[in-house]
């Protein structure tokens, strides 16, 4: 099945997530405050997200549920260029 497809039918990680209070996990990083937020940094350019560029996708920090592609946690990992 495709990844769309999956996190299509997966929960979206909630702001009350054990995992997400712990990484400051944010579901528009434009609204954060965190100090280790760079500007540009989301969950869509981050090589931990396996989702598409707009709308939820899987994340390997939060097995079986879908975070936004806007999102932003401290646990952003900018994907390699090229």
């Amino acid at each position: 099945m495709p990844r769309f497809a999956e996190a299509f039918s997966m929960p979206h990680v909630t702001l009350n997530d054990p995992t997400a209070k712990a990484m400051n996990y944010v579901e528009d990083a434009s609204t954060t405050s965190n100090t280790l937020h760079k500007v540009g940094s989301a969950c869509a350019n981050c090589q931990l997200y396996m989702g598409a560029a707009s709308g939820y996708g899987p994340c390997q920090l939060y097995p079986g549920k879908a975070v936004s592609s806007k999102g932003w946690c401290t646990s952003y990992t900018p994907k390699a260029a090229g």
